[in-house]
């Protein structure tokens, strides 16, 4: 159990500075409420438990090779590019107000967050926090070790998203339209410095291979 609760606070911890995952979460949250802003965070997590299984499975070491991350920066920042494109576009369409009944597709949102997920910096994440256990993941406290720290990191992402979209519900229902218009663009500026950020990734992974 205390292995499990210290990966917990691990989880939370890294969940906690803003990211992709967590801009898309909270414009989710505000234009269609709280289970729309959940469904983001449940297709984060969707690639997170594949990930898990493919670190299990010993698959890291190819996910870890130069060559196969740079194709997946170029194709991350094409996704946020088009997520930032639609975010900024559409910023004052398909806002439901705090009452009202949403009208957006769960699964397109939650589509979102696969999209955002799919992220070379998601996979590294993932290698470098299981590098230390992978190695006696086929033993038998070792795999038990392993999965118990799988799902304490899982858990303390699951309690920072719960605690955002509570604070993200709360205040939707004390804003309006507009607001919530200028927020959609302003998560759609971070969404685009974010795939420039994949690019740069990219340029210095391109330099060093050269």
């Amino acid at each position: 159990m205390s292995l499990y609760f210290t990966y917990v606070l691990i989880g939370l911890a890294i969940a906690m500075p803003v990211g992709a995952i967590t801009v898309e979460m909270t414009k989710q949250g505000l234009k269609n409420g709280f289970m729309h802003g959940w469904a983001v965070g449940l297709g984060g997590m969707t690639i997170d438990v594949a990930l898990i299984l493919a670190l299990y499975l010993g698959v890291a070491k190819f996910l870890a090779l130069s060559y196969i991350q740079m194709p997946l920066w170029i194709i991350g920042a094409i996704f946020l590019f088009m997520l930032a494109y639609d975010s900024i576009k559409n910023a004052d369409k398909d806002i439901t107000l705090a009452g009202k009944k949403v009208n957006k597709s769960f699964f397109s949102t939650y589509r979102n967050g696969l999209l955002v997920a799919v992220s070379p910096g998601n996979l590294v994440f993932w290698i470098s926090v299981f590098g230390a256990v992978l190695a006696d993941s086929y033993s038998g406290n070792g795999a038990n070790q392993f999965l118990i720290v799988a799902l304490g990191i899982l858990s303390g992402i699951l309690l920072h998203d719960l605690g955002l979209l509570t604070i993200v519900s709360l205040s939707r229902k004390v804003m309006n339209r507009k607001m919530i218009k200028w927020t959609s663009i302003i998560a759609g500026f971070l969404l685009f410095g974010f795939g420039c950020y994949f690019i740069y990734e990219f340029y210095l992974d391109l330099k060093d291979l050269v």
